[in-house]
């Protein structure tokens, strides 16, 4: 089995959720709306390996068990478009982008041999992946993948400081573990969102005023263009209840 795959810079898949590095995220402070989401993972599903690879494993009911991974990720609205991408649809931040945008349409968050759904555009994108496109999947192996190699080895890097930092949150926070154990016990999984300013005190030389006031401008931003719709309601508490934890920090500064 052969895939193609070249992106045409349409900007059709520059929209919703992006997972970040924590770099990746620092880097853009001053642009994406950022949020740590925690994804648990039941023993036996689909991506555990690499989920308890790159997080930490937590006890259910019954001695079963989940993987839980921690992402940082950029908490834009699905089909709102991304700050970064410019109005002819264009990235706006090319010569810096994401990583993981670098990978895309393969993820360095799944295996190797787990890609080849990524391959097919979803309804509206204009990827050209006819066989003159470039030959990116052969045999459920990429080709050439230096792009994947570079985002699982700032997974594998950020997951030295996720991990140790969850268990933290874990102990200090009981009832976050609780609301992890019902999400992984579900029938269909589902995330836990979190603040990401709660990680900053764990960063080495991170200026957490400097990066609150960042944020702060973001989520104000972000809170105006999802007020009054109906559609956007949860994003829209989500981004009023940060940016009044960031005003908190904002307003400590020395």
């Amino acid at each position: 089995m052969e895939r193609h795959f070249t992106c045409t810079a349409c900007g059709k898949c520059c929209e919703g959720w992006l997972p970040l590095s924590i770099d990746d995220a620092l880097a853009h402070a001053e642009r994406f709306p950022l949020f740590l989401l925690w994804t648990p993972v039941r023993a036996g599903g689909k991506s555990y390996d690499l989920t308890a690879q790159l997080g930490f494993q937590l006890k259910l009911k019954n001695r079963k068990q989940a993987a839980v991974r921690i992402t940082p990720v950029s908490y834009v609205p699905t089909n709102m478009a991304c700050p970064a991408l410019k109005p002819d649809g264009l990235c706006g931040v090319q010569d810096n982008k994401p990583q993981r945008c670098r990978t895309m349409p393969l993820s360095a968050s799944r295996a190797q041999s787990d890609q080849a759904d990524l391959l097919i555009p979803k309804a509206g994108w204009l990827c050209d992946t006819s066989d003159t496109a470039t030959l990116v999947y052969r045999d459920n192996k990429i080709v050439a993948g230096e792009d994947f190699q570079a985002e699982r080895e700032q997974l594998l890097s950020d997951a030295e400081i996720l991990r140790p930092f969850g268990q933290l949150m874990l102990d200090s926070q009981p009832s976050l573990r609780t609301q992890l154990q019902k999400i992984a016990l579900r029938p269909h999984g589902g995330h836990l969102i979190i603040n990401f300013s709660s990680l900053i005190p764990r960063l080495a030389k991170i200026d957490i005023y400097d990066f609150a006031a960042k944020q702060l401008a973001v989520m104000n931003d972000f809170a105006e263009r999802t007020a009054s719709k109906a559609e956007f309601s949860d994003e829209h508490e989500r981004y009023k209840s940060c940016g009044a934890d960031l005003q908190r920090i904002v307003d400590g500064a020395p």
